[in-house]
């Protein structure tokens, strides 16, 4: 249920060039009943959802490295990120989704995912909600070299990592992306691996 309190009085279009980028006006009734009105931009990107594939036998995870601009924009010398495997859902659910992702990323096929939680990443300024999950992967579901589609020029590299050693990259700060974090610490905390 929308909350009585806020009321939207005007959306403003600033950009679709890739996502959505609205001005957005809105009315914030305080607890003393005046009425404050807001202005903030909010990008939409639609959902998204992300996985850590583990190996328990082997005590292995499958993650990702891929360029990303907006880190490189920020201090990232390089640019390049260590991540779990993620994607948007486009028309998928969210099991749907991640489980197209992980094949087209990693080229692992996997059918069964474990949901871990739902999270706003920034909520200050992005609409997303990203579905975490956590997939049991073996040498057996490997298909192809992944790497993400062509046509979305991902240039993912995959990565098959003792978990320790994984975990240690959040330390030493090779691992810097917060779905990956999350979901290192949710395998260490429910020893996955």
């Amino acid at each position: 249920m929308k909350d009585p309190k806020i009321t939207i009085q005007k959306t403003e279009l600033l950009s679709d060039n890739w996502y959505l980028l609205n001005k957005v006006t809105y009315n914030y009734q305080e607890e003393n009943k005046n009425i404050e009105t807001h202005t903030r931009e909010v990008y939409d990107r639609g959902n998204g959802a992300a996985i850590l594939l583990y190996n328990s036998a082997q005590k292995t995870v499958i993650l990702t490295r891929q360029f990303r601009l907006p880190t490189y924009l920020n201090g990232n010398e390089t640019g390049m990120m260590i991540e779990v495997c993620a994607g948007l859902l486009d028309k998928d659910n969210p099991e749907q989704c991640i489980i197209r992702e992980t094949e087209e990323e990693t080229g692992y096929r996997i059918s069964v995912v474990k949901k871990v939680c739902e999270t706003y990443m920034s909520p200050g300024a992005i609409t997303e909600i990203l579905y975490l999950f956590v997939g049991e992967y073996d040498a057996s579901m490997k298909l192809t070299d992944g790497g993400g589609i062509a046509a979305e020029q991902e240039h993912i590299e995959v990565i098959e990592l003792p978990f320790d050693e994984a975990y240690s990259m959040i330390k030493t700060g090779e691992i810097k992306d917060a779905k990956t974090v999350m979901l290192l610490q949710y395998a260490k905390i429910n020893n996955l691996v």
